[in-house]
């Protein structure tokens, strides 16, 4: 039963809780799936690379839409907030909408991510806000699709945008929007991904003024407020169950681009009570090359990392964070000072802030923590001329590895874990879109972690270049320092990538680079698998031969890892009875 209005306080009920819960939540998981149909560029239609959530009057979340990247669910919070100080309340009208994607003071956590926060009024008064949160595939700057390695400041990055009225009272700013395009070598997609953007904020305040004309403005408003504070409670009871303590954690980036030395990520998580404190002062100082973080992005790392192993199903919203206190220190790794460069934090930074809360982790509740995972978003961006159009392309992609061993389950082969959770690609959306021929794809044998849980396998990928020149920049991790395993578990594979160029001979790249590539060259991109856990001889006979069937694993290594001895005369066997059950399973046609 819906509450009546009441000219004092509201009282909440845990029925009109939920409902309002389920329906606000709802608003944002629309606007998501409006933004993805009505997207021009392939990383947003296809990969999914967005989010899009409710804001309070105030710039507090409330609900973020399901199908997001986790990384967005921190760092959208500083930049709605920034672009609301920027653009201050009392200046906003009914159809305005504010764009911004600088990462500095706090924002976005690089250029890319071009955010749109558009006020939600009901009866011309300002009730709260929608955002969106998406990926442009170039912003400008030294390289195709604004990720280079090899730039040193934040100005080599791309096209800063602080935050302005993009659409004034529904009408587009074209003067504005000129001037960004002008900067960009991508301006069909920045515009069809603009006006996707602005089409679902526009969804989002319908829904909300439907939800406010149906319950009124008053329980809506209140609600809002009580889901922030049912999260904070959520949080709290959960982390009251864990034993009080500190505990450390640390891994390594494999370098900056610029230099190949290992970068330290140090962490030392603090439970007391019903707080968290995660400490990164002690980490590296900045980098010279561009993966450091604004600290946005280090607290959405430390809030994906609470909500997946405390509270899975917790709604994520500001009153989930309340109870979590992240630390960082200026002038280091974790809290880079202008004009330092930062775009490839993002793809790969976050994904060992999150190694190194994990391992922290493992000391308090390991039954819910993973091995290692692949550890890296393997970014490849490639820019050019595409000769059936005559027009700059940019093709954006992050490839997924293998997922770190749980206490009762293998990994996923072949995804995006942790910081974010985008789809591949099709390889006919690939080759229709850009100018590659794709001759390979498909899962790397002997790549996941032995244990007696397995790590997820990894995927290799081999394209030719058909353009007469490319620019691709590389922006991956752990192809020195292999995904850990856990409790006897393993190390997977390391990731690489190769170029065989139209002679034959091979080069091996670096895991963080930005180079040139001519006409019939081959790109082989191959990313790491994930740790085990346990002793691989406990792993099951019957899996091991399972998979040394698929293919993913030799008779050599059956025996010598996991201590199955495999003959030939029952690999055929075993062959031939899978075979025949495929048959059977097959449709008859009638």
């Amino acid at each position: 039963m819906i509450l009546e209005e009441s000219k004092t306080k509201i009282q909440t009920d845990p029925i009109t809780l939920q409902v309002m819960t389920n329906s606000i939540y709802s608003v944002a998981d629309e606007m998501v799936a409006a933004l993805i149909r009505t997207s021009f560029s392939t990383n947003i239609k296809d990969r999914r690379d967005c989010s899009g959530a409710i804001f309070t009057r105030e710039g507090q979340l409330v609900a973020q839409g399901e199908v997001g990247t986790p990384l967005h669910l921190g760092v959208m919070l500083p930049a709605v907030q920034t672009a609301i100080k920027g653009v201050p309340p009392e200046t906003l009208k009914p159809g305005d909408d504010i764009a911004i994607n600088t990462p500095y003071p706090e924002g976005p956590g690089h250029l890319n991510d071009v955010t749109l926060v558009s006020p939600v009024f009901y009866q011309n008064e300002l009730m709260a806000y929608v955002a969106n949160m998406s990926h442009h595939v170039d912003v400008g700057g030294f390289a195709p699709g604004s990720m280079a390695f090899g730039v040193w400041e934040h100005y080599q990055e791309g096209l800063q945008i602080p935050p302005l009225k993009l659409v004034k009272q529904g009408k587009i700013d074209e003067d504005l929007v000129r001037l960004i395009t002008q900067n960009l070598r991508t301006p069909v997609e920045f515009r069809g991904d603009l006006a996707a953007q602005i089409a679902a904020n526009n969804v989002g305040e319908t829904r909300l003024n439907s939800l406010m004309e149906k319950y009124g403005p008053d329980i809506v408003l209140h609600y809002m407020q009580e889901i922030m504070d049912y999260s904070e409670r959520r949080i709290s009871a959960a982390i009251k169950k864990l034993p009080e303590g500190e505990y450390s954690g640390e891994d390594f980036l494999e370098g900056d681009g610029l230099s190949s030395n290992p970068i330290a990520i140090r962490v030392k998580v603090v439970l007391q009570g019903s707080k968290i404190v995660a400490d990164f002062r002690e980490s590296d100082s900045q980098a010279l090359g561009p993966i450091n973080c604004r600290p946005p992005s280090v607290k959405a790392c430390a809030y994906y990392v609470a909500k997946a192993l405390l509270d899975p199903g917790l709604p994520p919203n500001s009153g989930a964070f309340r109870a979590i206190k992240v630390l960082t220190k200026p002038g280091t790794l974790m809290e880079v000072q202008f004009p330092g460069a930062l775009c490839n934090s993002n793809i790969v930074t976050t994904q060992r802030i999150v190694d190194s809360l994990m391992k922290a982790f493992l000391q308090v509740i390991p039954e819910r923590v993973s091995a290692a995972c692949s550890g890296t978003m393997n970014l490849l961006n490639i820019g050019g001329r595409n000769p059936r159009t005559d027009s700059l392309f940019n093709y954006i992609e992050t490839y997924g590895g293998g997922q770190g061993a749980l206490v009762n389950s293998d990994g996923t082969s072949a995804v995006q874990m942790h910081m974010t959770n985008t789809r591949n690609a099709p390889v006919e959306v690939i080759e229709s879109t850009y100018p590659f021929l794709i001759h390979g794809y498909g899962l790397v044998a002997e790549s996941a972690g032995a244990g007696k849980f397995r790590g997820g396998y990894g995927m290799q990928r081999e394209f030719e270049v058909l353009a007469d020149r490319v620019t691709v920049t590389l922006s991956s991790d752990r192809f020195k320092f292999s995904p850990w395993g856990v409790f006897g578990g393993k190390s997977a594979s390391s990731g690489n990538c190769q170029v065989i160029f139209p002679d034959g001979t091979i080069e091996q790249l670096p895991s963080k680079v930005t180079r040139v590539l001519k006409k019939g060259s081959r790109l082989v991109s191959t990313t790491p698998g994930g740790g085990g856990w346990g002793n691989p001889y406990e792993r099951s006979p019957e899996k091991v031969r399972e998979e040394v069937v698929q293919g993913l694993l030799s008779q050599e290594s059956a025996l010598r890892i996991y201590g199955v001895v495999i003959s030939n005369d029952f690999l055929l066997d075993l062959k031939a009875t899978l075979q025949q059950r495929r048959k059977q399973s097959q449709p008859t046609n009638r």
